[in-house]
């Protein structure tokens, strides 16, 4: 690995985390959990095989991931976060939450997973009426499809479709995630073409977290 040579955590921290495509894999173990290869590989359009064999061996070799050899019937290798590794959340959280700000713009080649549209309402919302009833809706953006469940007093979020949905909310990833995440409103996200169906103030539940 390469190194900044420098005596600052910083400097440190991305001698190990601060090459290219090296976070989003952290990003999509995080989302996914123990994951074989070629679940990495969809869970990151652009990679190429060899590059992500390269960071995944950097990664293992830093500690932050370990490899192990799955049972049948998967018979393959799952990788998955060590402590270390999983100790990089809050850091993608607090990434995530400051790159809001470039969400306003949506380029038509940009790639999109459900996954990325799941883990933004429970790492960027928080329920506002957390004594409230339980409530589902529905997301499906670009034909990929999440449920959130407020519940509790808390978000959670899943892949898939929800057998029953208090609201349902569909339309382009920039409509429905700058939506849910705070970054537009419910009048702009129509302009961009979102469908809205079902009980509308369930919306008013969920809160953009303010940065700190």
């Amino acid at each position: 690995m390469r190194s900044y040579g420098q005596y600052c955590s910083i400097a440190r921290a991305l001698d190990v985390v601060g090459d290219r495509w090296t976070l989003l894999i952290v990003r999509e173990l995080l989302l996914q959990g123990p994951c074989r290869f070629t679940d990495l590989r969809n869970g990151l359009p652009g990679i190429a095989s060899n590059l992500l064999s390269t960071r995944l061996k950097e990664l293992e070799e830093a500690g932050l991931i370990t490899r192990e050899d799955a049972p049948p019937p998967v018979a393959t290798a799952l990788y998955a976060l060590s402590a270390d590794g999983l100790a990089l959340e809050p850091v993608l959280k607090a990434l995530g939450l400051w790159g809001l700000r470039f969400m306003t713009d949506e380029r038509p080649d940009d790639a999109f997973r459900a996954q990325w549209m799941a883990y933004a309402p429970t790492w960027f919302t928080e329920d506002a009426e957390p004594d409230g009833p339980d409530a589902v809706i529905q997301v499906v953006a670009s034909g990929e499809a999440a449920v959130i469940e407020l519940r509790g007093g808390r978000i959670h979020t899943r892949l898939g479709r929800a057998t029953e949905a208090d609201l349902v909310l569909e339309g382009a990833p920039r409509a429905v995630l700058g939506l849910l995440t705070g970054v537009i409103d419910l009048e702009a996200a129509g302009r961009l073409g979102l469908s809205v169906n079902g009980r509308r103030e369930v919306l008013g539940r969920l809160r953009p977290v303010t940065p700190g």
